[in-house]
């Protein structure tokens, strides 16, 4: 993957750019296809549910994905660029620290 390019660079700026979730769903709504936006959120709970040493046959069945998207996810959370990890932390702990906020109310 060449991130030198320049669209590949911009592209990058723009997401570090965003502010709000609206704004992130505007914009991924304007980048992407429904259907792409469904691709890409199902990778990333692939990702999940494999750091959770969810078993491939349970994860086809909760997300409808097949083996081989399953697989490839697989592979690159164990040789990948290490992208999928501090995501899944970060927003892992957003969740349960809006939870926390959310109980003590």
């Amino acid at each position: 993957m060449n991130w030198k390019n320049t669209n590949n660079q911009r592209l990058v700026k723009a997401i570090l750019a965003l502010e709000t979730e609206t704004e992130a769903e505007r914009f991924l709504r304007d980048l992407m296809t429904e259907n792409e936006i469904i691709e890409f959120s199902g990778r990333l709970q692939i990702a999940d549910l494999l750091t959770q040493k969810t078993p491939y046959s349970k994860i086809e069945k909760v997300t409808g994905f097949s083996s081989t998207t399953i697989a490839r996810v697989s592979q690159w959370l164990r040789s990948g660029e290490g992208g999928y990890q501090p995501i899944l932390d970060r927003i892992s702990s957003n969740h349960h620290a809006t939870l926390s906020r959310l109980r003590k109310r």
